[in-house]
């Protein structure tokens, strides 16, 4: 997939711009908090309706503005040259891909990949599992249908028993949202390990790019509960309906899962060093743009914003050499990024978030 066309209007601090691409690398230049990676933000927002540092789509909109709006016409490997806009409004969302509305997330997700780079990254080692979670379900529902309606089963029947349980509700109501728990559980459960087993061998090929010194890491699945039949899962449930209603909700299942990132066999965040970190969550994401294009049959753009400047220039240098030649990578720094692209840089001069042709 390859970006030509950009227009976002209303966005955080972005009251319109409109950006021609020629296709290949762009770099977006200029001092912090001038709109470099709101607009990163806006570009990714398109892979899965949602903002990679801010859950709630209601604070995108600028101050001021209505709605917020996001036009992308871009080359797309399965539809040919494609038009997509994203109105954001106050509780609402419209999208519309070359003239028709899309009113399923499931009919969107993943259609249109991109996978971002940012310094907040390291916080799926080092942050609370409820992100490496969220990390892992992004990634896994982007590319499978089955797996994004086993996700919101899950959650909603988890929600109706945690509600029962605070309530004093009988074992029978209870009862009545533990099948459709258990069912749900299990595909998550296998969903998960599946997808863990094919990015641990991405993360490890992406790592080897960046530190080809013979550190072998990996990503482990976590998981709370293994079971992987449906009937079994929900006897487990019922054998800690009692303890769960002491303390008024769930206390088992794939909602408390973790995933460990983990570089010879121990853990990165108790045991890497900085420079480990930081390549071993790059390595992460590279693993992802793998994985999204293998599933779909789409190259993601890369959205690189500032990530590179806790590395040494040797791992800066094997990073850029680690993206394929054919992605497109839109890139935010301070200065142009100090390796040479495929293509050369397209640069741009960010100021107050509007984003000006400059050359080299």
């Amino acid at each position: 997939m390859v970006l030509r066309h950009i227009a976002v209007q209303g966005f955080r601090n972005i009251g319109l711009a409109t950006i021609d691409l020629t296709g290949g690398c762009a770099a977006f230049v200029g001092p912090n908090g001038q709109g470099k990676t709101n607009l990163l933000e806006a570009i990714g927002f398109v892979t899965a309706l949602r903002s990679f540092r801010q859950p709630d789509a209601r604070f995108l909109i600028g101050q001021g503005s209505p709605e917020a709006g996001i036009f992308l016409r871009l080359d797309h490997e399965k539809t040919g040259g494609t038009e997509v806009t994203i109105r954001l409004r106050p509780g609402s969302k419209e999208i519309v891909v070359d003239g028709a509305a899309v009113t399923r997330l499931a009919d969107f997700l993943g259609r249109f990949p991109t996978v971002t780079f940012c310094f907040q990254d390291i916080q799926l080692i080092r942050g609370s599992p409820s992100g490496r979670r969220r990390f892992i379900d992004l990634v896994l529902a982007a590319m499978d249908p089955g797996y994004l309606d086993a996700l919101q089963r899950y959650h909603k029947a988890l929600a109706g028993r945690n509600a029962l349980l605070k309530t004093g509700a009988t074992t029978s109501e209870i009862a009545a949202f533990e099948h459709p728990l258990s069912d749900a559980a299990v595909r998550l459960i296998a969903g998960r390990e599946a997808g863990v087993a094919a990015l641990t061998r991405l993360v490890a090929e992406g790592y080897r790019a960046i530190v080809p010194e013979g550190e072998v890491p990996d990503l482990a699945y976590e998981a709370d509960a293994v079971e992987t039949d449906a009937g079994v899962y929900a006897g487990a449930l019922a054998g800690l309906r009692e303890q769960d209603r002491a303390m008024r909700n769930t206390q088992r299942g794939p909602h408390r899962d973790d995933f460990a990132l983990r570089i010879d066999g121990r853990s990165a965040r108790d045991f890497g060093s900085e420079g480990q970190q930081r390549s071993l969550v790059l390595a992460l994401r590279l693993a992802q743009l793998a994985y999204f294009h293998q599933r779909s049959g789409v190259r993601p753009v890369a959205l690189a914003d500032d990530v590179l400047g806790e590395l040494d220039p040797a791992r800066r240098r094997r990073f850029w050499s680690a993206l394929d030649t054919r992605q497109q990578v839109l890139a935010t720094g301070t200065t142009v990024p100090d390796v040479p692209a495929h293509g050369g840089w397209q640069v741009f001069a960010v100021e107050r978030g509007t984003f000006t042709p400059a050359g080299l």
